[in-house]
């Protein structure tokens, strides 16, 4: 049994407000640490180990290896709402998905329109596209406790599949040559994987060499190596068996979801976010094109695609509105997805690549204040909607001084010293 102190630090690490406050914190000690000490900064960054065949700088390492953890759990979370969680539903599901599709396309356009023309915008389009998970959920815990819990679920789910449509757009814009022989590799070890799943094996000693495995094949491939972490995360088992007291995908979420948010991300954050931010710097946050693409998109597209696009297809009736959501709470966790942070960091260095330094340190900063701006305006929407539904609360007559009939809010529910989601995992 692991020690009581390791338990209590990992029911912390799980709660979204420390995660979303932990990358937040370590978003901002990079900026210090860029502004105050840059050439040890950019020395620790660049400083490159491992074998020949793997030898990365540490900023390649947290970019293309820690992420890939991020990304498998947010694979687990995904399929779990959709096998076994409120997304099972087919109506249900359909509105986080054509949502996201709606905040990935419209921002693209209108960063497209923005930058037209402009050396680096051929690929920095796909920069203002992506959600950030761990950072939208966690101002959601912190400022929307009084929003029904169906927010939570939406949110999370728009988010992952936001995200899983930016990898796909990373594996296919910043893939030059593809060497198909890995690539094969690749998807045999997931496939490998996936049969390990149904086959019911349970030993680690498989399924950590294969996950290693189908991360370097596809990265020996050429295409970026963190979607293994979603493939993986996608074939992993949700259904718990009746001699399993937790199904696999549960497990390995409760395990690797304090990992993911308290040291993958935050190591990321730490070497991506370190932008040297002078008068030249945010100058050119509102003149340079790809900068104003990034915010505009991110800002403006972010939210009138998500919103827009859910209002349609609950308006067609091809989806369902999340259960207790009005439309101005749909607006605000619209604003939510304007929060790009980690993958829009990670699409800017990748886009960028080849750009001037000072290119990719404005779109950089644009993205850092865009976020920034994004999780206010969202903080200051969500907490006036939480007004509101406190009022129609205390307002509303209950069945009984249990106030059975009240709904649930977004927040730590359950023990948190079980997996999330576990008792959902029910074999059909």
């Amino acid at each position: 049994m692991p020690p009581p102190l390791r338990n209590e630090l990992s029911r912390y690490l799980r709660t979204e407000t420390v995660g979303g406050t932990i990358l937040l914190a370590a978003a901002a000690v990079a900026l210090l640490w860029a502004n105050t000490f840059g050439n040890s900064y950019v020395t620790v960054r660049d400083w490159a180990f491992g074998p020949e065949a793997l030898h990365l700088s540490i900023g390649e390492w947290t970019q293309d290896g820690l992420l890939a953890v991020f990304f498998f759990v947010a694979g687990l979370e995904l399929k779990r709402e959709f096998v076994v969680g409120e997304l099972a539903d087919r109506k249900r599901a359909a509105l986080p998905v054509i949502a996201a599709c709606g905040g990935v396309v419209v921002p693209a356009i209108i960063a497209a329109a923005i930058g037209w023309g402009t050396p680096g915008m051929e690929q920095g389009w796909a920069i203002p596209v992506a959600t950030d998970i761990a950072f939208a959920l966690g101002v959601l815990a912190l400022t929307g406790s009084r929003i029904p819990a169906s927010a939570r679920v939406f949110l999370l789910s728009l988010a992952v599949v936001d995200d899983l449509l930016a990898i796909v757009l990373i594996a296919v814009l910043f893939t030059a040559t593809i060497a198909f022989g890995w690539l094969l590799a690749a998807v045999a070890a997931v496939a490998a994987y996936s049969w390990a799943q149904h086959a019911r094996i349970s030993t680690a000693l498989l399924y950590v060499p294969l996950a290693a495995f189908a991360w370097f094949a596809l990265y020996s491939s050429g295409v970026h190596p963190t979607l293994a972490g979603v493939a993986l995360g996608l074939m992993t088992r949700v259904r718990r068996d009746p001699n399993e007291e937790f199904a696999p995908a549960a497990r390995l979420e409760h395990r690797l979801q304090p990992i993911s948010a308290g040291l993958c991300v935050p190591l990321f954050a730490l070497f991506a976010a370190g932008v040297p931010i002078n008068a030249t710097v945010l100058g050119d946050m509102f003149t340079d094109p790809v900068a104003l693409a990034v915010i505009v998109g991110l800002l403006v597209g972010k939210p009138l695609g998500i919103f827009g696009v859910s209002r349609l297809a609950t308006w067609l009736g091809v989806a369902t509105r999340p259960t207790g959501l009005a439309d101005r709470d749909m607006f605000a966790l619209s604003v939510l997805g304007g929060i790009g942070f980690t993958v829009s960091l990670l699409i800017a260095e990748l886009a960028l690549e080849h750009e001037p330094g000072s290119v990719v340190d404005t779109a950089k900063a644009a993205v850092l204040s865009a976020s920034l701006i994004a999780g206010l305006l969202g903080s200051a929407l969500l907490f006036r909607r939480g007004r509101v539904h406190g009022q129609r609360r205390t307002t509303r007559p209950r069945a009984g001084d249990g106030g059975a009939g009240a709904p649930r809010h977004v927040g730590s529910s359950g023990n948190d010293d079980e997996p999330e989601g576990s008792t959902s995992d029910t074999p059909q």
